[in-house]
């Protein structure tokens, strides 16, 4: 095969997984106009992760979970996963194998994708958010979820620039993968209900 068509076989074959990742079950494609970026935003639920190399702008809202954003410095790819429970060990890690609900799986999912749209592992940087305390009498599962994201990250020597952990809010996040940026709204409210979300996701 002559070398042109060769590399034009590989590009298709990149573009193909690539597609492929988008269908992914936890892949969010849901997309609104948010106010605050003043642009097309994608909001991620729990359970769910976008990535992109065109620049794409991020939301959540996090109550005890945590949502990880990470970016390429030089690439500008990036992106965003939200996940409920650590799930790294014992029963609950063999529970969390095929579910992004749970930080082992998400943060798979994010990396693999991030790398697959062309980031480097040596230039990637990582913000951590969310862990909230948000009801009383609750354990601090968003503790756990935060030391999980931390002790992951480390283990694979990507750095961490950012960390807004804990306290009682909830908290929106915006984050725009092409600068690394985040904005944190915290929400002075204990009821995350569905009208308050749908409030936020267009503010």
């Amino acid at each position: 095969m002559p070398p042109t068509c060769l590399m034009f076989a590989v590009k298709r074959s990149i573009l193909r997984r690539i597609k492929y990742m988008h269908r992914g079950k936890y892949f969010s494609t849901s997309s609104y106009f948010d106010r605050l970026s003043d642009s097309t935003a994608i909001k991620i639920l729990p359970g769910q992760y976008h990535a992109t190399a065109d620049g794409t702008v991020i939301t959540t809202v996090l109550g005890s979970c945590v949502s990880v954003c990470l970016y390429d410095t030089v690439s500008g790819v990036g992106g965003m996963n939200h996940y409920m429970l650590p799930g790294d060990s014992g029963e609950l890690g063999r529970v969390s194998s095929g579910s992004a609900r749970y930080g082992t799986h998400a943060m798979k999912l994010l990396i693999e994708h991030v790398l697959q749209l062309g980031a480097e592992c040596s230039r990637l940087e990582a913000k951590i958010f969310g862990a909230g305390k948000v009801m009383d009498g609750m354990s601090d599962v968003g503790r756990q979820n935060a030391d999980f994201a931390v002790r992951y990250l480390s283990e694979r020597k990507i750095r961490i620039t950012a960390i807004d952990v804990g306290d009682i809010y909830p908290r929106k996040i915006c984050f725009y993968p092409a600068s690394g940026q985040v904005f944190v709204k915290r929400i002075k409210t204990q009821a995350l209900s569905p009208e308050l979300l749908q409030t936020l996701f267009t503010k």
